[in-house]
């Protein structure tokens, strides 16, 4: 985001009440808001406009929130959009699916306006601030069996090449960043999520199993009751 530039936000939903309910208020703030009825049209339009920020719902019918996130991510053109989950659906393993997608953040309805303008001006400004840790400095970042190539956002295991989910990406590259040193959760959080999103306590935990699924169990240690650490060359 340039200073000075108009926010572009784009609004995914099935039901028009919310999307003119939302419209009218996110307007009313100075964004430039775009909408969509569904999931496919919203990839059409994300593809022309570049929205800054994304507002989506999950549950739609043919293509739902979940894989519209990973239709956005995918592609590799929406890396830097932020993605705001908003659904009436709260349940933790619905949250999870909805970061493991590449959502930035998960806010459950109904919400009020005020609420939703506070939230989407906090991942605004993360956005337009370096991260905590900024790992991006670096175009790769090596170990002796793991390679992060953050050019084409794809991880090397052991000569395999992984395509890893958006949260994992940023969650692998925090901790290689520093070998040895250890994360706390609030750093994990603080970097991967934005300071004010409410996740399940769990979620970072599911992340963690899920990287060692794919990395192996040696690479990342659990440091009791603090965080987590990456060991290169064990």
């Amino acid at each position: 985001m340039q200073p000075g530039e108009t926010i572009r936000i784009l609004l995914v939903d099935d039901e028009p009440d919310i999307i003119e309910f939302l419209n009218y208020n996110m307007t009313k703030e100075g964004y430039q808001v775009y909408t969509a009825v569904n999931g496919r049209e919203a990839v059409e339009v994300a593809a022309r406009v570049k929205p800054h920020l994304i507002v989506l719902d999950v549950m739609m019918p043919g293509m739902d929130g979940i894989e519209t996130c990973e239709e956005l991510r995918k592609n590799g053109l929406h890396d830097e959009t932020i993605i705001l989950f908003l659904t009436a659906r709260s349940e933790d393993y619905s949250q999870i699916a909805g970061f493991n997608a590449g959502a930035d953040d998960y806010v459950t309805k109904p919400v009020r306006p005020k609420v939703l303008i506070s939230r989407i001006s906090a991942l605004l400004r993360r956005r337009g601030k370096k991260s905590m840790i900024d790992v991006r400095d670096s175009a790769t970042i090596t170990d002796s069996e793991i390679i992060i190539d953050r050019d084409r956002f794809v991880v090397i295991c052991s000569g395999k090449e992984l395509e890893l989910p958006k949260k994992e990406f940023e969650l692998l590259s925090l901790l290689m960043s520093k070998p040895g040193r250890v994360f706390t959760r609030n750093e994990i959080l603080r970097h991967a999520w934005d300071e004010n999103t409410i996740v399940g306590e769990r979620t970072i935990d599911v992340h963690i199993r899920k990287l060692r699924e794919k990395l192996g169990q040696k690479h990342i240690k659990t440091v009791k009751g603090i965080g987590y650490r990456f060991t290169a060359g064990e």
